[in-house]
């Protein structure tokens, strides 16, 4: 509020959007004026979040904004902009676009900027489009930088132009939340699925949000899942926006109780209800780590998270543990029961195979974008019908 420039750090879950919407939104009220402020986030879902806490905290006083990012027409966002909301959220090669080609566009008169999840922003994804945004907007002006975490480069906050800044950070360690249950299960890789399935079955009522490292991977497990009887939804880069929305929204309105996510989904995502974080393929930062479990145990709830750890993985996870300064229980788990699961998972891997082929086979010849396998259970269908004409025949 006294208007000193600020670098924040606080554990993931803890209310750093409001840490910065509010101020914002106080100097709004105290000298309007539109293209006030520009949020910077490193994914497009984070984008929305913050917009929906704008507006909601601003909705007394009539704010605007609008959200900025990849995978949505730019006409739109053209139109969107011409309207001078009072608040931008974007994610910077998107504004960047928009800057250079937009015409009437700009943002000579803007008073805020803040980093959401700066470290991400900063590091070498968006350096380009990050060091043109900082040439066209005034440098009379407030700058925010927040994260769950941040990396050391100094001189990179410099470039970012903040004056004296004050840092806030409310824990130095990189720590996880207390009422986090933080679980690791050692297994052999090529058993990988049929483990996760077990603990899908242990835990079952729950809500969960499995991450995997590729695109690929997630819709594999997505399917795979999907043939076992589950409600999994998967979420990752490949998927076009509208899907992507469509698979967060149904996640949240708990209509499916399984996300399977890449690191798109890791940061910021503030989902009430998720019970279990479960790491399918261990992540290669350790950082990483931090925003993945962060989205349980949110704002003073309770929480697990389960790391799976092959063979291969055994030094990404001693990292992992010597970050957060914690060495971690072991699951408990039945093995016996796990290798009953193997025959059923193995058939269901088949059919995920099989759905995988087709889709991409599909892809090449509509150009579309992927699916989010709700209608994939055909092959399954195929299969079956097949077999019942054979005995026919």
């Amino acid at each position: 509020l006294v208007g000193r420039d600020i670098i924040g750090l606080a554990e993931t879950g803890s209310g750093k959007t409001g840490a910065f919407a509010l101020p914002i939104l106080q100097a709004l009220l105290e000298a309007p004026q539109r293209l006030f402020a520009l949020v910077l986030t490193p994914t497009r879902e984070l984008a929305f979040q913050i917009s929906e806490q704008f507006e909601a905290l601003g909705s007394s006083i009539g704010v605007h904004s609008a959200v900025i990012v990849g995978g949505i027409d730019t006409m739109s966002q053209s139109l969107a902009l011409a309207k001078k909301p009072h608040i931008i959220i974007a994610t910077p090669g998107r504004l960047v676009d928009h800057l250079e080609n937009t015409k009437g566009f700009n943002l000579r008169a803007l008073k805020f900027l803040v980093m959401d999840e700066a470290d991400r922003i900063l590091n070498m994804d968006f350096e380009t489009e990050v060091d043109k945004i900082l040439k066209v907007i005034p440098r009379d002006r407030k700058t925010f930088l927040f994260s769950a975490t941040m990396t050391k480069q100094v001189q990179k906050l410099q470039r970012a132009a903040l004056k004296n800044p004050v840092k806030c950070a409310v824990s130095s360690k990189y720590q996880t939340v207390e009422k986090l249950q933080q679980y690791y299960i050692f297994i052999p890789s090529k058993f990988k699925d049929s483990y996760l399935v077990y603990i899908l079955n242990e835990l079952a009522g729950n809500s969960f949000m499995i991450f995997c490292s590729t695109c690929n991977n997630t819709q594999r497990t997505a399917l795979l899942l999907r043939n076992l009887g589950f409600t999994a939804i998967p979420l990752h880069g490949q998927m076009s926006q509208n899907k992507r929305l469509g698979s967060l929204n149904k996640f949240k309105a708990k209509a499916r109780s399984i996300l399977l996510a890449t690191d798109v989904a890791s940061r910021g995502l503030d989902i009430p209800h998720v019970d279990v974080v479960i790491n399918f393929d261990i992540p290669t930062h350790s950082k990483d780590y931090i925003h993945r479990v962060g989205r349980t145990a949110r704002a003073g709830r309770s929480g697990k998270s389960i790391t799976f750890v092959t063979q291969y993985d055994v030094e990404l996870f001693q990292r992992i543990e010597h970050l957060i300064g914690k060495k971690l229980p072991a699951f408990p788990m039945q093995e016996e029961e796990v290798m009953m699961l193997t025959e059923r998972v193995a058939e269901a891997q088949r059919f995920a195979r099989m759905e995988l082929r087709e889709q991409g086979e599909k892809k090449r010849s509509r150009n579309g974008d992927d699916d989010d396998t709700e209608e994939a259970l055909g092959v399954r269908k195929k299969v079956a019908g097949g077999k019942k004409k054979k005995r026919k025949a």
